[in-house]
């Protein structure tokens, strides 16, 4: 048994990211795996597992972990739990073809960089089992920051979901579940109708504006601006507006 557990220890490098990867590195190290972070030094390390400082010896991993999305501010490598700036194109200069290379949302031009390079960056965010998980924390997120900040209880509350994708539908879920009057507002009728068919309200996205007035809460999870500056001064004083969606989100700045 203790030759097997021997053969099956991997050397994973997990670089950037936020407590997601941190927790990762944990979770992989506990297993008994060789665990290296880098572009991580402002989180929480956990037992066994190494900080580097420079990514010499990331070629020699058997796996090298990249977060959720990769790119933070055009051509960085996403790390928010790291003092320094680094370029994806660095980052990627360190590792070699072969390589088990991950990372979330991979864009199309990060994927073109590793593939200048002979790297095959593969997405795990592109697996539904992953997508889906991911999407329940999200809108129990959700929930636990409206219970925080409105003033009402979410039980009664008119609640606006903008997007009908995983993360839309699962808030939706939750929010009619704990007693919120919740609409959903989409472009595609088939998401309007299979809504409706679950007794939420619905809206089109695109033709909100003069209807927003009446929510309580709006909450977005489209990755594009569908809120500007118009519909949010729509929204009626004390509105709570959560924005879910990946950068550059959906919701723009209210003047005045």
């Amino acid at each position: 048994m203790e030759e097997r557990s021997m053969r099956e220890q991997l050397n994973f490098w997990v670089i950037g990211g936020d407590m997601r990867q941190v927790r990762l590195a944990g979770l992989l190290a506990a297993d008994g795996h060789s665990v290296h972070t880098f572009a991580l030094e402002q989180g929480e390390r956990a037992e066994h597992v190494k900080e580097e400082a420079v990514l010499r010896e990331a070629a020699l991993a058997d796996c090298v972990i990249l977060p959720l999305p990769v790119e933070g501010e055009t051509g960085t490598l996403n790390a928010p739990l790291s003092a320094g700036r680094r370029s994806l194109a660095q980052v990627l200069d360190s590792l070699r073809p072969g390589q088990m290379i991950c990372g979330g949302r991979v864009s199309r031009e990060a994927a073109a960089l590793a593939e200048e390079r002979g790297l095959v960056l593969r997405d795990y965010f592109r697996r539904e089992e992953l997508a889906v998980a991911n999407a329940v924390p999200t809108a129990e997120g959700a929930i636990q920051i409206a219970m925080e900040e409105l003033p009402i209880t979410i039980h009664g509350a008119r609640v606006l979901v903008i997007g009908y994708g995983r993360v839309g539908r699962m808030t939706a879920q939750r929010f009619q579940a704990l007693g919120a009057k919740v609409s959903v507002s989409a472009r595609k009728y088939a998401d309007l109708a299979w809504a409706e068919s679950l007794g939420l309200g619905v809206e089109q996205t695109g033709r909100l504006l003069g209807w927003l007035c009446g929510y309580d809460l709006v909450i977005n999870t489209v990755p594009a601006r569908v809120l500007g500056e118009a519909e949010l001064g729509d929204l009626k004083p004390g509105c709570l507006v959560i924005d879910l969606a990946s950068k550059p989100g959906g919701a723009g700045e209210r003047v005045g």
